[in-house]
């Protein structure tokens, strides 16, 4: 099956005279199951639809190649926030864009999704228009945008389109596809799960069984009180996000209300199945390889994703506003028809490299509860500790692994994805752990402990730092025992909501002590859809509306994140300013506990000082 076309000639080869869809995206076309656009086009394909893609359009003659859809236009602005994929946490612009045609930034505009639907508006006039993916789906209410240090609308209101799918959108877009075929009009799609839609006040009738966030005009004051109100908005979004207990929920937008219907169940097993069996070409356009390919192809190319959601709900993540905190997998039929798909690849070498997802060693929801009209609203169930309720058993995904490594031409089994090392340690039984160690690690396991002070990881929604320890211990313990010499890899993050200067040195001291020289570190990044976005700006904990203190001055957080790399010239005089300020003289000097040795002027200072000392108690003495 060959690609779907991008261009008028791939059209025209199709026999096509219009097609029924037209995807606009803000990235390069990669038929790969791990890029949305992929996926919904070739979920419309198989439920017999025509779709064309218009990948990272520029100019005019980019939306009119293939004229009008015959239903609609459906815009994403690409696997990841178009502003997120433009700007680093310091909002410097980054010079690459991994999901573009030779990974050169400055193909698709800032806010892809808002300048794609004015677009299509501008030259086609009243158009039916559906947006959908990571930027629409974490945008969908008010929310906090770093970049313009402000709240922005919702997308839906801002971008002009008339429906917004937020989630993973399988079962919207056909249900869409279907109605919209039947000849039902854009705007009397008010009742398709999973789907936000927005009506005039003036047309508005009470929904039961609906709950109200404070309005856009209420919480977007840079005020005490319109901070005060965006944080209670965000909870009423956080308790509503269950498939299985969400209500329906409205936010005034001027004279327009959003109103966002509950969202879409999860697909179960067989869906998923018949989902990543749909003839998917594995790599990108060929019209992309004189310029080098589109680099964002590597990290999954050889990669096989059995599963989706995430219990694990970290304050800083917003996949579980995304994707549900409902895990749900695929069968190991499905899983390893994809691998043997892969082995059969020409630059296969042997290895897969991972075999996750979110969290790649959970396989079932967290427990039977999840899945009834009753399931508890407080979405905690691993952090600060693991709900007695949760179901940890990593039986079925170990057999999964051990299938994959029988396959021929199958060298190694690598997992790269995050594993939850909190559910993994709560295991009782170790094989698991065991072969992990001795079969899916490539020398180096990357793990996400965040933070050492359990006042930081308190507000990341992760579990204490005891838990990770207790983790460390037993996988060196492994490793030693079957003689291999393989490293923890540990994921930090500096200038989270709640954490002082004062945790920022706690942090430094851990790795010090540890003997951990963290290559790479993240800066806390704001994010939309994210409690830890909402604590950033509103100084606020959502869930307590307690006070939370926030590093925000430019300065401070430099010194936060210099402190995770004490040990890195370039960040000396940084750390030296921490300390200083923060009383820590005890860690300035060449001790061993020590994190940086002082200026050699201020050596020669505390020499002169000690000698007028020396001098003054002479000339007493005298």
């Amino acid at each position: 099956m060959p690609f779907l076309p991008i261009t008028k000639k791939e059209m025209n080869d199709y026999g096509w005279q219009q097609p029924d869809f037209i995807i606009v995206t803000g990235d390069a076309y990669v038929d790969h199951p791990s890029f949305g656009t992929a996926i919904i086009s070739r979920v419309l394909e198989h439920n017999g639809y025509k779709v064309c893609i218009i990948p990272q359009p520029r100019s005019d003659s980019d939306y009119t190649r293939f004229g009008a859809p015959r239903l609609a236009f459906l815009v994403n602005g690409g696997n990841i926030d178009s502003m997120v994929a433009h700007y680093t946490a310091a909002k410097k612009r980054r010079s690459d864009d991994s999901y573009t045609p030779g990974g050169k930034a400055g193909a698709r505009p800032d806010r892809a999704t808002i300048v794609y639907c004015k677009k299509i508006r501008e030259i086609y006039g009243d158009v039916a228009i559906a947006i959908g993916g990571v930027e629409a789906s974490l945008r969908r209410f008010a929310h906090y945008d770093y970049w313009d240090d402000c709240v922005r609308p919702s997308i839906l209101i801002d971008s002009t389109a008339d429906l917004l799918m937020y989630g993973m959108g399988e079962k919207h877009i056909v249900e869409i596809a279907d109605r919209l075929n039947s000849g039902e009009k854009i705007g009397d799609l008010k009742d398709i799960l999973g789907t936000c839609y927005k009506v005039k006040t003036t047309d508005f009738s009470h929904i039961p069984s609906s709950r109200e966030c404070p309005s856009f005009e209420m919480v977007r004051e840079n005020t005490e009180n319109s901070k005060k109100q965006y944080a209670i908005s965000c909870k009423i979004q956080q308790d509503e996000m269950d498939a299985v207990r969400g209500k329906t929920l409205i936010q005034k937008h001027g004279d327009y209300i959003l109103v966002q219907n509950p969202p879409m169940p999860p697909l179960n097993e067989a869906e998923m199945d018949e989902v990543y069996s749909l003839p998917f070409m594995r790599t990108y356009h060929p019209s992309y390889e004189k310029q080098g390919g589109v680099p964002a192809i590597s990290e999954v190319k050889f990669s096989i994703i059995h599963n989706r959601g995430c219990f694990g709900n970290c304050n800083f993540c917003a996949l579980a506003f995304h994707q549900g905190r409902v895990v749900t997998s695929r069968s190991h039929a499905s899983v390893i028809n994809e691998a043997k798909k892969i082995t059969q690849m020409d630059d296969f070498k042997g290895y897969i490299h991972d075999v996750g997802g979110p969290t790649a060693n959970f396989r079932k929801p967290a427990c039977k509860g999840q899945l009834k009209k009753g399931a508890c609203a407080d979405k905690k169930c691993l952090a600060p500790t693991m709900c007695p309720a949760v179901e940890v058993d990593h039986s079925d995904y170990l057999q999964l692994l051990r299938d994959l490594r029988r396959l021929p031409k199958v060298k190694k089994v690598f997992i790269r994805s995050g594993i939850r090392f909190d559910y993994l340690i709560a295991d009782k039984d170790d094989e698991f752990f065991k072969e992990l160690i001795n079969h899916h690690v490539s020398g180096q396991l990357k793990v996400a402990p965040e933070h050492c002070s359990n006042n930081v990881l308190k507000y990341m929604g992760k579990p204490p730092i005891e838990v990770y320890n207790r983790f460390e211990k037993r996988f060196y313990e492994l490793t030693k025992s079957v003689g291999k010499q393989q490293y923890l890899v540990p994921y930090l993050m500096s200038s989270h909501p709640g954490s002082t200067m004062k945790d920022a040195i706690e942090l430094a001291v851990f790795l010090k002590k540890n003997n951990l020289h963290p290559e790479q570190v993240q800066d806390f990044y704001p994010t939309p859809g994210t409690v830890s976005t909402c604590m950033f700006y509103t100084l606020l904990d959502p869930n307590t509306l307690k006070p939370v203190y926030v590093p925000k001055t430019s300065k401070e957080k430099a010194e936060q994140r210099a402190l995770l790399q004490y040990f890195k010239p370039e960040n000396r005089q940084l750390v030296l300013s921490a300390l200083k300020k923060n009383g820590r003289f005890d860690l300035i000097g060449t001790g061993k506990n020590c994190l940086v040795a002082p200026d050699k002027n201020e050596k020669a200072v505390n020499v002169k000082k000690k000698k007028t000392i020396r001098n003054i108690h002479k000339k007493k003495k005298k």
